[in-house]
């Protein structure tokens, strides 16, 4: 694919020479615009226009209605089950395609109300899906396991293609409706997913973020970007500065997203008792048939584990030099200063992103490389552009799509080796998968991107130049196990625990969910035990977390870790059996259960193994720095 720089000329020469400053100005202002464009993403690929989406979209309405008329066909014959279910998958492989290209083009600029309305239109499209298929698992049932059984004997693609499907439904009896009540549920699923809209579009276009101006003359706009980048600031006066303004902003407008986030899990548990699971977490686990032995181990290990996070943030306190009391702001300065803070351009991000992922072998390499020559990213920050960094891969039929907002640091580069982590994992399994079992678990997803992180991290820590370099890079390890691990599993907790408050019909608001958010705060980071002072100014920081609203979905990054953990460490140590191991469950897509698939590959993620592997590594690492700085 080329590489396009389009650019928009006003009035001819002449203009040109009263439009544009000096020519060096123009030569460099030319130089960013060909920068911006050359890591932009190409929506062509998806459509060629807005208005072709939109041609595409009007057909696969009138095809998603047809499908009500395959009702009652299925139990007819082996023939009539499978053509029923190609003509849904095959109008749902599109909706994927439609809903990509319609989010990609709304997060490019958030103001744009037109890209936001089409997202709206892909989500009722969705609704109308759901509508005029809601009678297809009731009929499935009806049928009965061993008809369903007889026709897969009979017809292979019923469990080459719709095996995992078909399984899925049997076992969902329990919790599915009657026809009437499956109608009622779909219908309701526009209004479902609105709280999380709402959060979107006031948290990346509409809050009044503060402007801030630093020690050093820097003038700020904290918005989500610039609060991640700031709040690592070696200097803690700016520290305190960009929290007081960023979660006053947030504290202004703690009611409104209290009301957001209840009705969201408010939602959760709705389709809970509809469906007849015991609580939200049973359901949210059941599509993955995920043993809720799995959440509740981690969350027991986290906090036996707090002994060696509370280790890490006094050795943290001490490297700082801080006098006093440990704030909540010091947590994210590097412990170790460098001469020169490194610099990672997005080449020089990629070329080391692939130098560290050798030991996963060259059909890995091959893919990354072939995206890293493509316009699949939009990769620069940009006003009203959305924040953080996310992979989808939902088109099927064309290639992965990232978003980043790189800022040429160390965290950046790490983030950009994450997202194409979960970008090789999508092309593994497209390439190894029919549609219907590509859409892998983001309980597998997770382990693929940072088991990325952390070979890149391993190797910055191998090949740094000196002793101070290579403790700025375990410094940054610690720092991922207590972001990735200790923190999601904090967010995991907290969110178990408002789910349970509105199960137990007790009220919910923005100050109460600060107040239990707060507690959570306060046993992580060792309030009481004098180890870090949680200002409660800061506990409303729960409002900036856009995940509480994918329904039990934190909990995944921090197992994720843990595995991840292991795999690299085999993989180090044993070299291509590992690797393969790695691989051939990224292969496996979502043809299994990710659970099942975890223990193909040898770890237990119900047991306790996984979670205390990795806190003996965030100790070994504190062992390493410690001995390093004993010897400066």
């Amino acid at each position: 694919m080329a590489r396009r720089a389009t650019r928009f000329l006003i009035g001819g020469f002449a203009s040109l020479l009263i439009l544009f400053p000096a020519a060096s100005q123009a030569a460099d202002d030319l130089e960013a615009q060909d920068t911006e464009m050359t890591y932009m993403w190409d929506l062509t690929d998806l459509y060629p226009t807005p208005e072709a989406w939109t041609e595409v979209y009007e057909r696969t309405r009138g095809e998603a209605e047809a499908l009500a008329a395959y009702q009652g066909t299925l139990a007819g014959s082996a023939g009539g089950l499978f053509a029923a279910l190609d003509a849904y998958s095959r109008v749902n492989k599109e909706l994927y395609r439609l809903y990509t290209y319609a989010g990609l083009r709304a997060d490019e600029d958030l103001g744009v109300a037109e890209n936001q309305e089409r997202r709206q239109q892909a989500g009722a499209l969705s609704t109308l899906m759901n509508e005029n298929t809601a009678w297809m698992a009731p009929e499935i049932l009806a049928m009965g396991t061993e008809r369903v059984r007889a026709f897969q004997a009979e017809q292979p693609e019923l469990v080459s293609r719709f095996g995992m499907f078909l399984d899925n439904t049997l076992r969902a009896g329990p919790h599915t409706l009657s026809l009437e009540g499956e109608g009622v549920l779909a219908s309701a699923g526009d209004v479902l997913r609105q709280p999380g809209n709402i959060y979107d579009q006031l948290a990346d276009s509409e809050l009044p973020y503060p402007t801030v101006t630093l020690s050093d003359g820097t003038e700020a706009r904290l918005d989500q970007t610039a609060y991640s980048r700031y709040r690592q600031s070696p200097n803690r006066a700016d520290r305190k500065l960009v929290f007081d303004s960023f979660w006053g902003a947030w504290k202004g407008y703690e009611g409104t997203n209290g009301a957001i986030l209840t009705s969201s899990t408010m939602g959760h548990v709705f389709n809970a008792k509809a469906r007849n699971y015991p609580n939200a977490l049973a359901a949210a686990l059941f599509p993955d048939n995920m043993p809720e032995a799995v959440y509740r181990t981690l969350v027991t290990e986290a906090n036996a584990g707090l002994p060696t996070l509370h280790r890490y943030f006094q050795l943290r306190k001490r490297l700082l030099g801080i006098e006093g009391e440990m704030e909540y702001y010091d947590i994210y300065p590097s412990m170790f200063q460098l001469a020169e803070e490194p610099h990672f351009s997005i080449p020089e991000s990629e070329r080391i992103t692939l130098e560290a992922l050798v030991p996963y072998g060259e059909e890995y390499l091959a893919l990354l490389r072939q995206g890293f020559s493509e316009n699949w990213t939009n990769a620069l920050p940009r006003e009203r552009k959305a924040s953080g960094a996310y992979m989808n891969g939902s088109a099927y039929d064309v290639h992965p799509y990232l978003l980043l907002n790189h800022t040429d640091d160390y965290n950046s580069m790490s983030t950009l080796a994450h997202e194409w982590g979960h970008a090789v994992h999508t092309l593994l399994s497209t390439r190894n998968q029919p549609f219907e079992k590509a859409d892998y678990s983001t309980f597998i997803a997770e382990s693929a991107s940072i088991g990325s992180e952390m070979l890149l991290n391993d190797y910055m820590v191998k090949n740094a130049r000196n002793d101070q370099e290579k403790l700025y890079y375990l410094g940054e390890g610690l720092e991922a196990i207590r972001g990735t691990f200790f923190r999601q599993t904090m967010f995991a907790e907290f969110e178990l625990a408002i789910h349970e408050e509105v199960e137990a019909g007790r009220p919910l608001s923005g100050a109460r969910l600060t107040d239990l958010y707060c507690d959570l705060l306060r046993r992580y980071h060792g309030h009481d035990e004098g180890v870090m002072t949680i200002n409660p100014a800061y506990c409303v920081e729960w409002a900036f977390i856009p995940h509480f609203y994918y329904n039990f979905y934190v909990y995944q990054y921090a197992t994720s870790m843990a595995g991840a953990a292991l795999f690299t460490d085999a993989i180090v140590s044993e070299g291509e059996p590992a690797a393969e191991r790695f691989l051939d469950m990224l292969r496996a897509g979502g043809s299994d259960y990710p659970y099942e698939i975890y223990k193909r590959a040898g770890i237990d993620m119900a047991s306790p193994a996984p979670y205390r592997a990795l806190v003996a590594r965030m100790d070994r690492i504190m062992d390493e720095i410690e001995a390093l700085i004993a010897t400066q």
